[in-house]
């Protein structure tokens, strides 16, 4: 009896750890996915607009928009930030994650990185070029840009680079610790770059939901992917466990 009760248990244990994982991440990815059409059907519908308008002026001093609030070092911290979930930067941060996935041999891991983020980049573009939303025009100083608006690009490309590729190194990385560092680093960078791009006043705000919920669902996607590959061994499997 002893040995039937640890053998349920251990069956049980096995489930749990194997199959809520592959259940959270479908309801993230499919949360994510409801959240970015609601939004979208709002925008199209233009009942977003109050609420992006208020949001993005709270950003800016009352009697001149042009002057954003904070101290007068944070503006520049900003336009850094709002870097980190530039093309260039991603492009040279999946670069130095490849050659490491490369390095350490998880050669599955590394060809996934790099699909999973190009197919993020055109799925963000497409989208741009379907909904061609105009960009805000409340902030006289803004940083130029020439793409249209919605969904943010930059907010969607962080998520899906940051979140695909701290997935991937839970995956990979045979150190505890170390593997809940990597998700905790990712929705940090994900949600600085997304605040940012509102802050310099360069996207609606609606425009930053749509990017993180489809960058999300799409990064959990990917997740699924992964653990499917696995699996059958395409992709390594998780490194055994340390410290």
């Amino acid at each position: 009896m002893t040995f039937m009760r640890h053998l349920r248990w251990s069956t049980l244990r096995h489930l749990i750890k194997n199959e809520l994982g592959l259940v959270l991440t479908l309801a993230v990815a499919a949360g994510g996915l409801l959240i970015f059409l609601r939004l979208a059907d709002e925008v199209v519908e233009g009942e977003t607009a109050a609420f992006d308008r208020a949001v993005l002026l709270a950003f800016r001093h009352g009697g001149d928009p042009s002057i954003p609030i904070g101290p007068t070092w944070l503006p520049t911290v900003m336009r850094d930030i709002t870097a980190l979930g530039g093309v260039a930067v991603l492009s040279l941060i999946v670069l130095f994650a490849f050659s490491y996935l490369m390095l350490v041999r998880k050669r599955g891991a590394a060809v996934f990185l790099v699909a999973s983020v190009l197919g993020g980049l055109g799925l963000s573009q497409g989208l741009k070029i379907l909904f061609g939303r105009v960009r805000p025009d409340l902030v006289p100083n803004a940083p130029i840009e020439l793409s249209a608006s919605f969904p943010s690009g930059h907010s969607m490309l962080s998520a899906v680079t940051y979140l695909t590729l701290g997935a991937l190194l839970t995956r990979v990385e045979p150190n505890r610790r170390a593997r809940s560092f990597f998700p905790v680093v990712a929705v940090i960078l994900t949600v600085l770059v997304g605040v940012s791009r509102v802050y310099i006043g360069v996207h609606w705000p609606t425009d930053v939901l749509a990017g993180w919920s489809l960058g999300a669902a799409w990064a959990m996607l990917c997740w699924m992917v992964v653990l499917w590959l696995q699996r059958r061994g395409r992709i390594e499997r998780r490194a055994n466990i340390e410290g």
